[in-house]
């Protein structure tokens, strides 16, 4: 008796195979042609972003103020590993989306309507640059908080401050407006990249779930550009955004209002306003390098404690040290040229005992250029 497929065509069928073989060549094509506008849109988003970041570089002072020494890092740069970082997590990327983990971005990034509404923010973020370098040139960070919005009844001393020199730290609509569009000039383009393979890791957690079921909380949302691409893979879910800053927030909810049972809340993330395991997941994108180190344990323990049994904490954040050890020097530069008061600290701040300390555990490490994505869980009691 011959082996026959599903649907009874016995497989040695000559024009069954045919049918077969041109499905899959098909398939190719198609997977060759998303791979061509996959790599020629990042190569426009990766010109665009480093364009201006060059142009910014080139309008700035530099690193190091007139009559210090110029700064030398202890670990020597290497190009090359930075390089092969940065292709690596593209191609990581593009094997997520055909994994069907996320959809692709290509068009919704390359619309047409879309391109005055960047050169307006292209051109406010170089406007600003004399601001922020004069602010690197006097080593002053603290400028917000002289202004009304940095009301200390209301936020901690160590958030009223300009991280990264930019103008208003965190507490205005300007700079809720350029935010994004600082971080992608900052990283060439590779930000959201970076972001997605953070995604993937919480829809492979959901996957084969109910989505309406599940509960996720986005610690320190910023804008909502990273819950607007979850929303995008998982448009059921049930997901909550947190972040302190009422611009910021605000920005967020307007980023997910295609999804109206989203919500966006403000407050602290070491002083959660949520009830104990209320969520079946949490993720926070670069929140931790920011904190000062006797917040850090505050954080994970109101993480622990508005996590349900079984969760996890996704974290993705910038390297440390010893995690790609060619791009080590790189890091040292980064809180030399941005006012990055906690970063020092971090990029040697040992996560594990704090972790270990609330009840998590370690399941996966992935490494997606300057940032690492951690995926821990809660004891299931």
């Amino acid at each position: 008796m011959e082996p026959e497929d599903r649907d009874g065509s016995p497989l040695d069928d000559p024009g069954k195979w045919a049918h077969l073989g041109g499905m899959g060549l098909i398939r190719n094509v198609r997977k060759t042609a998303g791979r061509a506008r996959y790599t020629a849109a990042q190569g426009l988003r990766s010109a665009w972003y480093g364009g201006q970041y060059a142009l910014a570089r080139r309008r700035s002072a530099g690193f190091n103020r007139p009559g210090e020494p110029v700064f030398k890092p202890q670990n020597k740069p290497n190009l090359k590993a930075l390089r092969k970082a940065y292709f690596d997590l593209f191609r990581q990327d593009r094997a997520n989306i055909e994994a069907g983990l996320y959809p692709d971005p290509v068009q919704r990034e390359l619309r047409l309507r879309d391109f005055p509404k960047a050169v307006r923010r292209a051109q406010n973020f170089l406007k600003d640059v004399s601001d922020v370098d004069r602010r690197r040139l006097a080593r002053d960070g603290t400028e917000v908080r002289d202004s009304d919005a940095a009301d200390p009844e209301r936020f901690p001393a160590y958030y009223r401050q300009n991280f990264h020199y930019q103008t208003d730290g965190w507490l205005s609509d300007d700079s809720a407006e350029i935010y994004d569009h600082q971080v992608e000039a900052l990283f060439t383009g590779a930000a959201d990249a970076m972001r997605r393979l953070a995604l993937a890791e919480l829809v492979a957690e959901i996957q084969g779930q109910d989505q309406r079921q599940v509960q996720v909380l986005d610690l320190a949302c910023g804008t909502g550009r990273f819950m607007r691409q979850v929303m995008s893979a998982m448009p059921k879910l049930g997901l909550t955004g947190l972040d302190l800053s009422p611009p910021y927030a605000e920005a967020a909810r307007k980023n997910v209002r295609r999804w109206p049972h989203v919500d966006v809340v403000e407050g602290a993330a070491e002083k959660l306003p949520f009830e104990d395991a209320s969520f079946d997941h949490l993720i926070s994108i670069y929140l931790f390098h920011e904190l000062p180190p006797r917040i850090r344990p505050q954080v994970l323990a109101e993480a622990a404690r508005v996590l349900k049994p079984g969760g996890t904490f996704i974290i993705a954040d910038s390297l440390q040290f010893g995690d790609n050890p060619g791009v080590d020097g790189f890091l040292e530069y980064f809180p030399e040229g941005f006012h990055e008061p906690y970063y020092k600290g971090y990029l040697n701040w040992a996560f594990d005992p704090h972790m270990e300390a609330v009840g998590f555990t370690p399941e996966r490490l992935k490494l997606a250029f300057l940032t690492k994505v951690r995926v821990w869980r809660k004891a299931d009691i």
